[in-house]
């Protein structure tokens, strides 16, 4: 009797790291984009009606954070450190907005934390894997801990 066998899919899981980099990385960029294309200090403007200390400051880091971060996970650089700093990131903007509204939104209330949380998901696989093989850590031997 056969099995399913998944085994011919093994040989390209060393892509798996770098597929992820990239998905949560363009979308953190993207975040950090239009934050810095609307302008830090509009979204300063919402963290201080949240009660955010240092609204201006936090947003200009949050901003910074979102783009040079997404940006780094994309190339595979300092891969670890970004997915900490953008796991923080994210985990703030669940306690502080995303509590209130829930996992899914109610229609037309804004989004949920859903996305929040499978971008964590992502954030935890390049924390606890590696950034993988293709990436520049592994190239500059930053890191040599790939599966």
């Amino acid at each position: 009797m056969r099995t399913l066998s998944l085994s011919p899919l093994a040989r390209l899981a060393g892509f798996a790291p770098l597929a992820v980099r990239i998905i949560v990385g363009i979308i953190m960029f993207a975040h950090g984009l239009q934050k810095l294309q609307g302008g830090p200090a509009n979204f300063g403007g919402l963290l201080s009606q949240l009660g955010v200390p240092a609204p201006e400051v936090m947003a200009y880091v949050v901003t910074f954070v979102e783009l040079v971060g997404g940006a780094l996970l994309i190339v595979g650089l300092l891969s670890r450190l970004s997915a900490l700093l953008l796991t923080i990131d994210l985990v703030v903007a669940i306690l502080l907005v995303k509590l209130n509204i829930g996992l899914i939104a109610a229609q037309g209330s804004g989004a949920g934390a859903e996305l929040d949380l499978a971008l964590i998901a992502g954030y935890l696989v390049i924390l606890l894997a590696g950034p993988g093989r293709f990436s520049l850590d592994y190239a500059l031997g930053i890191v040599r801990d790939v599966a």
